[in-house]
């Protein structure tokens, strides 16, 4: 007669055992989702003060960027430098030089740096010497 009672009893307590262990498990899971959710939170909060300081960041960048724009559209860039000898100044100096005029007078004449003659007539004799010997 026992084993008629404690048939169905056993049947009852490991039901209740089942029971147990999954109410157990819901509560674990619960826990643990609570646990991510406020570590979620905390990161996501942390983002947002990271990307409002980025925005701070970019904010005074673009200031900085626009004062920047500002200074030099006041500054006036400087005039072009005159280009060094073109072909018409290049002829010019050689027949002044021909003609018998000094350096210093063919560059102050054409509006040329002393340096720019000589070289120019220093290039012209060297070509007359190769002309000359071959």
């Amino acid at each position: 007669m026992l084993d008629r009672i404690w048939l169905p009893l056993s049947y009852y307590l490991l039901l209740m055992a089942g029971l147990g262990a999954c109410l157990y498990l819901f509560l674990s899971f619960k826990r643990e989702v609570r646990r991510l959710e406020g570590r979620w939170k905390r990161r996501n909060q942390e983002l947002e003060q990271t990307l409002q300081a980025m925005r701070t960041h970019l904010d005074e960048m673009k200031e900085r960027l626009r004062e920047a724009e500002e200074r030099t559209g006041v500054l006036v860039p400087p005039p072009p430098t005159p280009s060094g000898l073109n072909l018409s100044k290049r002829t010019q100096a050689l027949r002044m030089f021909a003609r018998g005029e000094t350096p210093e007078h063919i560059a102050a004449a054409l509006c040329l740096p002393d340096s720019e003659v000589q070289l120019l007539l220093k290039v012209q004799r060297m070509v007359a010497e190769q002309a000359h010997s071959a």
